[in-house]
């Protein structure tokens, strides 16, 4: 028997469950890993509130975690028993002591790099690769405005950008959040709360605007992100904290200067193996050698039969980068 956290019912942090399970053996493609850490990712909540809908519950949730492999499947020569991995791309069910995950989905961690450390890094660092070397290449001195910019994905991009030699420009919530970001490396910050965001950034880049905006929070933004671009200007749209963009009128492109705009998400840019090796060695490298930091705070660090309560703590916005489970 093991334990994982499941759901019966869509809603809020409330329909999480603490429960028994009998683990199934690795299908012959797959490996069963035992979890020392395991990622808590915004996502999370948009299959647990039903935004977006399973086709079958009960359901586990969470697909990021850090462990020890324990069983491998028939087929798996890549992988062996008592191997380091992490993995950020696995069937759900990722809130668990124990999770069988396809083999190619796996990455094997360099010594340097801890479990929780992976568990914290893994899928919010691939998407931060994606969307600066994928989506669109970042190159020093680019001048771009990432929302969220204290979040878990916001903190890690903060941190590259500083790398690459980009001016970050980051939303954020408060002060606090603000000087959070500002010393992981943010080029300026946008406290809107109190300030207006297409003024604070046409005052930042002397009336111009930036060339792209990275936007997760969606809904509530989209129309201040779009007026925060110049002509041609590419509008990057990877997330729905605050609900979906639905509705567009493709005119509005026209209308605030011929403008370009993706929806892109992880597994779109990183499909295969090979990729997934790529992108995770070079977050690995940055991690490895000092220029991003991802240690998670204590206060962040919550048991497994507390999933509830890192859910609540992940949608108040009281958190700031990373949030783990520890089985």
């Amino acid at each position: 028997m093991a334990k994982h956290i499941e759901f019966s019912a869509t809603g809020g942090p409330e329909v999480l469950r603490y429960c028994e399970f009998i683990p199934a053996d690795p299908a012959p493609d797959e490996v069963q890993v035992e979890h020392k850490a395991i990622g808590v990712n915004y996502i999370d909540t948009y299959f647990r509130s039903g935004l977006y809908p399973l086709t079958d519950l009960p359901s586990g949730l969470g697909t990021e975690a850090a462990g020890i492999v324990t069983k491998v499947g028939a087929n798996v020569t890549s992988v062996n028993i008592g191997d380091r991995v992490a993995y950020a791309q696995s069937t759900i069910g990722a809130y668990s002591e124990v999770h069988n995950v396809q083999a190619n989905k796996i990455v094997l961690l360099p010594d340097a790099i801890s479990f929780e450390q992976a568990a914290a890094s893994l899928l919010k660092g691939l998407t931060v690769y994606y969307l600066f070397f994928l989506t669109h290449k970042v190159q020093k001195d680019d001048v771009f405005l990432f929302h969220a910019a204290a979040g878990g994905v916001g903190l890690i991009a903060c941190q590259w950008a500083k790398a690459l030699g980009a001016k970050l420009i980051g939303t954020v919530g408060s002060d606090e959040k603000a000087a959070l970001a500002h010393a992981a490396g943010a080029w300026q910050t946008i406290n809107y709360n109190r300030e207006n965001i297409v003024e604070r950034v046409l005052d930042i880049t002397g009336g111009e605007k930036v060339g792209v905006v990275y936007d997760s929070v969606g809904k509530a933004t989209w129309l201040d992100s779009l007026d925060c671009l110049k002509r041609h200007g590419l509008m990057v749209s990877f997330g729905n904290a605050s609900g979906p963009v639905t509705g567009v009128d493709l005119g509005i492109l026209n209308q605030k200067g011929s403008l370009f705009v993706t929806r892109p998400a992880i597994n779109g840019y990183i499909t295969t193996h090979e990729e997934l090796n790529e992108a995770s060695k070079a977050l690995f490298d940055v991690i490895a050698a000092g220029k991003i930091n991802v240690d998670v705070p204590e206060s962040q660090k919550f048991p497994l039969n507390e999933a509830m309560a890192a859910h609540q703590a992940l949608e108040s916005r009281m958190t700031h980068g990373s949030s783990l489970l520890i089985p």
